[in-house]
């Protein structure tokens, strides 16, 4: 099974952070046009209530530099919908320099891989009894990357992008490890990347680069947001299993190469349990 298809499936309940803009909105829209009930997660209200209001669709609001923003959300979302077929982890950032979290974790490692860990690990019930997909966007950041299990808040030798290939790789483990431990139950795991794409990443936090991303120039030469949200599209309406694999990281439609650390069960094991011991579940 080496390619992802496209069999559009059943009718979907499908939970979508990062939604209020660029490949979230983008694949929000696509998947409500394509019959599906679609839950808009957002951190701005505003941008977030354009898009759940443009589709007729549920809205919730949540900063993941706030662990008891995703613990309210969790606890939101599982009250209001005993099945879940899809969570698109898509919440994600860069920041230039380093800062910590009110939750005393330095902010890129949160937003991308803490706050996403504990909202599926908050959800894990409904998610079993849903045989749902996690789908979470990674990046080709995470192919020279590599995550210090011993400093995982970067305490020593922060750099931006160091720091982003980083959660970006700890996405991929977590996606490994959430096959290794559910998907004899049923549950169903990607992670992939979605191409280069001009959005406003990074555009107001992160460093001067990636301010690129949001111009004039960047829409020109990059792909565009429904581009890249039409991946995350594709894995969501297929089957596990049948159009996808579990547990593997997925690049244009392929499982793609990325860091030799991604393979290493013992790191994806050591990774789980110090993030549940970060975020309180341990």
């Amino acid at each position: 099974m080496g390619a992802v298809t496209s069999h559009l499936t059943s009718h979907k309940t499908i939970v979508i952070t990062g939604a209020s803009d660029g490949i979230g909105a983008a694949a929000a829209r696509a998947l409500a046009a394509d019959g599906h009930e679609v839950v808009v997660v957002g951190r701005d209200p505003g941008k977030t209530a354009a898009v759940a209001d443009e589709l007729g669709v549920e809205r919730h609001v949540a900063d993941y530099a706030r662990l008891d923003d995703v613990r309210a959300l969790a606890a939101a979302l599982a009250e209001a919908h005993p099945r879940i077929d899809v969570l698109a982890n898509n919440a994600g950032g860069i920041r230039g320099a380093r800062q910590l979290t009110a939750d005393g974790h330095e902010m890129t490692f949160q937003v991308n891989h803490l706050a996403p860990f504990l909202l599926t690990n908050l959800l894990l019930d409904t998610l079993l009894a849903s045989s749902a997909a996690v789908i979470t966007t990674s990046s080709m950041a995470s192919r020279n990357a590599r995550v210090d299990l011993g400093d995982l808040d970067m305490a020593v030798g922060y750099a931006p992008f160091r720091a982003y290939g980083a959660s970006k790789l700890a996405n991929i483990l977590f996606t490994r490890e959430l096959h290794h431990r559910f998907h004899g139950r049923g549950l169903s795991s990607a992670a992939f990347h979605p191409g280069v794409v001009a959005t406003s990443f990074g555009v107001t936090d992160g460093p001067a680069v990636t301010r690129f991303y949001g111009s004039w120039l960047a829409r020109a030469v990059f792909a565009s947001p429904a581009q890249g949200g039409s991946r995350l599209v594709r894995l969501a309406e297929g089957t596990p299993g049948v159009d996808w694999a579990s547990g593997q990281y997925w690049v244009g439609g392929r499982i793609g190469r990325t860091s030799p650390q991604a393979d290493d069960a013992d790191a994806a094991h050591r990774l789980w349990e110090a993030s549940a011991e970060m975020v309180g579940l341990a």
